[in-house]
């Protein structure tokens, strides 16, 4: 599911191309069709454009295949909170649809979640085990999260009820060729901006950390939890430890596209609304995954961001 999106595409072509029958369902309404056009030559690869809220679409679907991804949801901050009926909709009802057809047919099922759902975060790194704080309803901000952290204990709950085999991963800011800047995502619109010669626009004070992931060591993460059964019933992280300042991102990619961008700061009410709340620090404790199936990514920072300017100086 959403195997039309950014992340989904790199997975149903790594799987292509290690000889698996792949078949895609996307709304298209974050995804692309460009992301799969390609892969649309080969005999092993269908896909329909549906909602995965349509049962019968979702049964037939499901009915024919070992295994299931689900990728399809509503994401990115800017989406969250523009439009938060369909945010929380998406993620909670698509999610249940795939665990109840996917009991009908005893198929397992892989769930990605998001590091959102460590909220407020009280320590460092984050641990699938920890604690969660999150802000007050009143803050659209943390629907997303509460929203995937339905899907995992939906997710959970199915495993425990019905021993139907489903692991759980958060992801921690995948980037890579094919994302678009269109939902908010910050690497991406950075590259975007630099490579325009127009001002890099940071918010708030740019002190906020991030780890970002590239999109080929995470699809290496999905394909091996897949194929480990020590993996069923857990959740992990995916995603990299090297921590960057928002503010260092702007400048590692003004650097390495060779632009004569400057940088610009908005404050986040300008940019979300009044009472708008982020995360400090999101860092990942890998150390499960690792211990699990001996993954970690490969690629630093500064190759991904090389890979994703080089896709944007291409498609342009």
């Amino acid at each position: 599911t959403g195997g039309a999106g950014f992340i989904g595409s790199h997975l149903a072509e790594a799987l292509l191309q290690s000889g698996h029958s792949v078949t895609v369902i996307d709304d298209l309404s974050t995804g692309r069709f460009e992301n799969i056009a390609h892969l649309t030559g080969s005999a092993n690869f269908e896909f329909a454009i549906e909602t995965i809220s349509d049962r019968i679409v979702m049964d037939r679907l499901v009915s024919r295949c070992d295994l299931i991804y689900h990728l399809a949801a509503a994401v990115g901050v800017k989406l969250i909170v523009q439009d938060p009926v369909h945010t929380i909709e998406t993620n909670v009802t698509g999610t249940n649809m795939v665990l109840k057809t996917a009991l009908r047919y005893r198929k397992k099922v892989l769930i990605a979640s998001t590091s959102e759902a460590y909220g407020k975060g009280v320590r460092f790194p984050f641990s699938e085990e920890d604690d969660v704080l999150l802000g007050a309803t009143s803050r659209q901000r943390w629907a997303y999260a509460a929203s995937k952290m339905v899907d995992e204990f939906l997710a959970f709950a199915y495993y425990r009820q019905y021993e139907l085999p489903v692991v759980i991963f958060r992801l921690f800011n995948t980037i890579g060729p094919r994302q678009t800047g269109s939902y908010g995502m910050v690497v991406p619109g950075f590259v975007q901006q630099a490579l325009a010669g127009e001002p890099v626009t940071v918010y708030g004070d740019g002190n906020q950390s991030r780890c970002f992931c590239d999109v080929a060591d995470v699809v290496r993460a999905l394909v091996a939890l897949a194929e480990h059964r020590d993996a069923e019933g857990q959740l992990f992280n995916i995603g990299s430890m090297e921590e960057v300042t928002i503010l260092e991102l702007a400048r590692k990619v003004i650097d390495l596209s060779g632009s004569g961008s400057q940088i610009t700061f908005i404050p986040y009410e300008e940019a979300y609304g009044p009472g708008f709340e982020d995360m400090r620090r999101r860092v990942p404790d890998t150390s499960k995954i690792y211990e699990t199936i001996a993954w970690a990514p490969r690629l630093s920072l500064d190759d991904s961001l090389k890979r994703l300017i080089d896709f944007y100086k291409t498609d342009s």
